[in-house]
């Protein structure tokens, strides 16, 4: 395998188109939260989740990333880019809510690359991704941190 060529910082800034409709099924909640080990009724119950005041299932936190590894792919898989995947660790990820995530939410994301940077020799690029609903409100940010190992 031949050296790798840095990323061009001159990506930050870039904005890729919004991705979705993703439709949020009680049953795909229920899933990630058998796959993740949680158990709080309000993940598989909805009856228990309108007991403490929700107006459907209620994702775990973490769901978003299910949204997010399909929103990011258009940005890894840029070949103009020219991230190398297969030299790619996941480094951070953070979730800032404005709302909880609920069945039937239907929601839309949009990714932005804030930064790409070197750092020991590899190369760093920082994502965030805002979550809307179907009428544009704000329902998260995420933000993601991958690092492409040197060669």
């Amino acid at each position: 395998m031949g050296a790798s060529v840095p990323l061009d910082p001159a990506f930050a800034g870039r904005v890729y188109p919004t991705t979705g409709p993703y439709e949020v099924e009680r049953e795909k909640i229920r899933e990630f939260a058998v796959a993740i080990g949680e158990t709080h009724p309000a993940h598989h119950d909805p009856a228990a989740a309108r007991v403490l005041g929700h107006r459907d299932l209620v994702a775990p936190p973490t769901f978003l990333t299910v949204l997010m590894q399909r929103a990011t792919d258009p940005v890894v898989l840029d070949p103009e880019l020219g991230l190398d995947y297969a030299r790619v660790v996941h480094r951070d990820q953070r979730f800032t809510f404005e709302r909880p995530v609920y069945a039937g939410d239907v929601l839309r994301l949009v990714v932005h690359i804030d930064a790409v940077r070197s750092l020991a020799g590899s190369d760093v690029l920082e994502l965030r991704a805002e979550a809307e609903d179907m009428t544009g409100v704000p329902v998260a940010t995420i933000r993601m941190s991958l690092v492409a190992r040197a060669a």
